[in-house]
């Protein structure tokens, strides 16, 4: 814990000015940006006053070129505020208010006269930040080798985790402090040959975790669109996550053509673990509908237990009165069920148990 509290302090103390801070509407969250004295993106984020995210820094290594890591100033910066209320197309919600203050951090690295922003939205209920990168003529074809975004607990949180792996993510949760990880990870993976972890400290995300205070906290993505998908590398030393991004066959982490875009990576924070379920914050940074009409789309509810039904082991139909039914003009209320569709209630009782 020493070392982990230096380290804060270090970063702290790097700081080289360029602040900027916005809060979410509510002002319960509030996220601080500052470029360090080497010209590094960092940030910062408090929940109700209290520090949930250290100093963390961003960046971008790139394959064959000059990283956007350091070396940067800030060229503007500016904030706006956006609020609606939407409706998807299914879910559990019908509205959904997407409120958020947002700070546009526009870099430079003047080395390579290349340009690189970072997006922050605050909400009331956490933080999203992406890089984007205009349209310039010193960057429009370029490789990413791995990208370095930080995220910097204050503690050695409880957390829920599974093994990162690009493969699959069908593990059985672990719960464990941070500290714990790398003592637990190998006993975490099952006897499958799908299964490889890229690190002994990798996990996948959504990862959720507690603090000592009772705050809880969930990182992920949204808008994961064109891009490789993001895990974590945990720093179990000074307790900081690094993002991991899946490789394709020759190792590299990302294809970009500027003007584009990163996906979005989030924070999402509460007292409560509920409201961590029901946040709506990843959907509001998810891209729209592009269907103006989406009146054609008839959302259903598909009930089974998935493997005995796909294995072959229990039929898909619910009944054997008809050899075919319509979803919509069906009535089940007037057919006798099979007896043996693997959704009843004592079959699933017994996987449950």
């Amino acid at each position: 814990m020493k070392k982990f509290v230096l380290s804060a302090a270090l970063l702290f103390s790097a700081l080289a000015g360029n602040a900027e801070g916005i809060s979410s509407p509510s002002g319960m969250v509030k996220l601080d940006f500052e470029l360090t004295k080497d010209g590094r993106p960092a940030y910062q984020v408090d929940y109700k006053g209290t520090p949930v995210i250290n100093p963390s820094t961003l960046g971008l290594e790139l394959k064959g070129a000059t990283s956007l890591m350091d070396g940067f100033k800030v060229v503007k910066t500016s904030t706006s505020t956006f609020d609606e209320t939407w409706q998807p197309v299914w879910g559990e919600t019908k509205d959904i208010r997407n409120h958020y203050n947002e700070l546009l951090v526009e870099l430079e690295q003047p080395s390579t006269t290349r340009f690189m922003n970072i997006r922050f939205r605050v909400y009331d209920d956490g933080v999203g930040f992406r890089y984007e990168f205009p349209q310039q003529k010193n960057l429009v074809y370029f490789v990413i080798k791995e990208e370095h975004s930080r995220f910097a607990m204050t503690g050695d949180h409880t957390a829920w985790w599974i093994p990162g792996d690009y493969d699959t993510q069908e593990y059985d949760y672990t719960e464990s402090k941070l500290s714990e990880i790398r003592g637990l990870l190998q006993g975490a993976v099952s006897d499958n040959a799908s299964q490889t972890v890229f690190s002994p400290t990798g996990v996948q995300t959504s990862i959720q975790l507690k603090t000592a205070d009772g705050v809880y906290l969930n990182l992920h993505e949204a808008a994961l669109v064109d891009y490789s998908c993001m895990h974590l590398n945990l720093d179990d030393k000074n307790l900081v996550f690094e993002s991991w991004l899946t490789p394709d066959a020759q190792g590299n982490k990302g294809y970009m053509q500027s003007p584009c875009h990163t996906p979005w990576r989030t924070v999402i924070v509460s007292d409560d673990a509920r409201e961590i379920l029901a946040s709506n914050l990843i959907l509001n940074l998810n891209e729209p509908c592009k269907y103006d009409d989406t009146s054609w789309i008839k959302p259903v509810k598909y009930v089974g237990v998935w493997w005995e039904m796909i294995a072959g082991g229990k039929p898909w139909a619910y009944t054997f009165d008809l050899p075919s039914v319509k979803l919509d003009d069906t009535d089940y209320s007037k057919v006798k069920p099979n007896g043996i569709h693997p959704a009843n209630t004592a079959n699933v009782k017994k996987y449950i148990d």
